[in-house]
Order: C-alpha cells, then structure tokens, then sequence
C-alpha cells in the first residue's frame, strides 16, 4: 500500500540561497565543466560526458539536468554540495551538450548509460537529483535498477503522461512537433540557440520562470550557458524526449523502489503542482515539499535543502 506523508507548504525566509546572498547568485568556483570527462557505454562508440561539483571525496550524487539542459546548470548545486560534503556528479544525458546523440532512447535505458558514470567514477550507488524533464530517468532508474539509487529528489519534476492531469499548450505542440516534423523542430531549437548566443539571459530565462529580476546576474548568465550547451552540438536529444510527452515513458511509478522526494513550486507553470501531487499519490514511498515560487525559482531554493535532508545511506 502507497505511503506517503502529507505536503508541507514552506515560504522563502525558510530556505536560504548556499552562499546567503542574493537568491539564485551562482558559485564562484570554476566551472569544471569547462573540460568534462567522458565514458564509453554501449556497443556502439557512444560516450557520455560529466563533471563533478562539490567535494572530491563526498558522498555521491548524481543531478540529471532537464529537457533541454547539461552538466553546467550542475555549478548552481556546488556550493550546497561542498558544504553538505556531497560529492555532485553531472552528465550531459545523451544527446545533450557533449554526448552522443542516441535517437529512439526512452527512460527505461537510462542504466545503459548511468551505470557506466558510476562506474568510471568509482562508485556503486548513488542519490539522484533530477530537474524538470530529468525525473523521466531518475524515476526509470528507480524502478529497473534499486540497486544504483539509493534515493531519488525531484525538483520542478516533470510527471509521467500517465498521471499529468493535462499537458501544458506549448510542451504539447513541441511534442506532436518531435513525433511528426522532427526536422522542423531541431530548426526552431538552432535558431533559439541563435538568439539565445545573441541576446542576454533574459530569453533563455523566460521559459523557466515568470521573474527573471529575482535571479542573480551570475546565476541568470550559467542558465543561458546552459541552454546554448545543451543545444549548441545537437537537437537530438531535445527532439528525443519530447517525443515522450505524446508516447509516455514506459515507466510506472508503482514500481519505484526507493524513496521520493519531490520538491514543486506552488506556480510552476511548466509542471503544474497538481501533478507533482498526482505522482507523490502513486509512489510506493514519497513525500511533497511545496515552495514558494516557479520552475526555476524552486531549483534555486532548494538547492541547500535538497543535500541537507537527505539521510546518508
């Protein structure tokens, strides 16, 4: 039988940003993102791109970055990770930023890939926290192999088709777009990623939060880096898990076997609340933090609460 606890409700004076500033500034520490490594998997020469954050001998987590996104949006995390003594792995999950494209994937191959990371990296399980379109393989992970998680967070995390109440106009038009004319739509992405290049962070911003004054300048500036590495090599991987808003992801949440933990934004426009509140009711094991604020502005708020809680295995 589901157990789940009751959603907590919390403001914005409860969650300090990690470096007690400005909500959303971003670390100063260099972005070892700049030259990610990278792990063969597969029988294909694909290879997987990561870096780290945190600290180098802490215990291991893995942040699976959102649809689109990559390793870099990781460098928001890592002044919470080094003080939580977390040591923060961060891939570019395939076809995104620096790894191979590999068109037709769906959530339920995210171990092909996952435990190769681990591997090259030197460990055996790991948390996982997952932003937005990457709670599609967290949750895969969660359910097809226990044995690599050993619990996974949720922020502004997208809910399976099955259980979202109703898809948002724009990710629904996106999707049909990835099923019918993909060619069409890797146009409209190279030619955001042209204006993103062009313009300030405020472009980029719009589609995650609705107050793009509420973000710090350094924090606004690595959101748009993201954005134009995660679709600056390919669209493949952006155009591959839209296709999953019309198809679903194959993933029951039922079948998760480890502990959830979902962090939504009270007005989150992208993934409405009542979802997240949807899928907590399916999980075996699984509770709700709800924050004041967006998609990203709950990412930002987090970031410190999501390492602090999580029990060490």
């Amino acid at each position: 039988m589901s157990q789940s606890t009751p959603a907590e409700r919390t403001d914005g004076t409860d969650t300090a940003s990690s470096d007690g500033g400005e909500t959303g500034a971003a670390p100063t520490a260099a972005d070892t993102g700049d030259e990610p490594r990278t792990v063969e998997y597969g029988t294909t020469g694909r290879e997987l791109a990561y870096a780290e954050y945190g600290t180098a001998d802490g215990e291991p987590a893995v942040f699976l970055h959102g649809t689109p996104g990559s390793r870099r949006l990781s460098a928001l995390l890592d002044d919470a990770a080094r003080e939580a003594g977390v040591r923060l792995l961060a891939p570019d999950r395939p076809g995104f930023g620096e790894s191979s494209d590999w068109p037709g994937r769906g959530p339920a191959d995210a171990a092909a890939w996952f435990e190769p990371l681990l591997a090259d990296a030197g460990v055996e399980r790991a948390r996982v926290v997952a932003f937005s379109g990457g709670a599609a393989d967290a949750l895969a992970l969660g359910s097809e192999r226990p044995d690599l998680v050993g619990r996974l967070d949720l922020v502004s995390g997208a809910a399976p088709p099955s259980v979202a109440t109703e898809t948002p106009p724009l990710q629904r038009l996106l999707g049909r777009l990835a099923a019918t004319t993909p060619r069409l739509l890797r146009a409209a992405l190279r030619a955001q990623v042209r204006l993103a290049e062009r313009s300030g962070p405020s472009t980029v911003l719009a589609q995650y939060t609705d107050d793009p004054g509420d973000v710090s300048a350094d924090a606004a500036e690595l959101v748009r880096a993201d954005f134009l590495e995660a679709l600056g090599r390919s669209r493949d991987g952006a155009v591959t898990e839209l296709v999953w808003v019309g198809e679903g992801w194959g993933v029951s949440p039922t079948d998760v076997a480890v502990p959830v933990r979902l962090w939504h934004g009270s007005d989150d426009a992208n993934v409405p609340l009542e979802d997240a509140e949807r899928l907590r009711d399916r999980l075996p094991d699984a509770d709700v933090t709800v924050l004041d604020g967006d998609h990203l502005m709950t990412l930002l708020d987090a970031r410190v609460r999501v390492f602090d809680i999580a029990p060490r295995d």
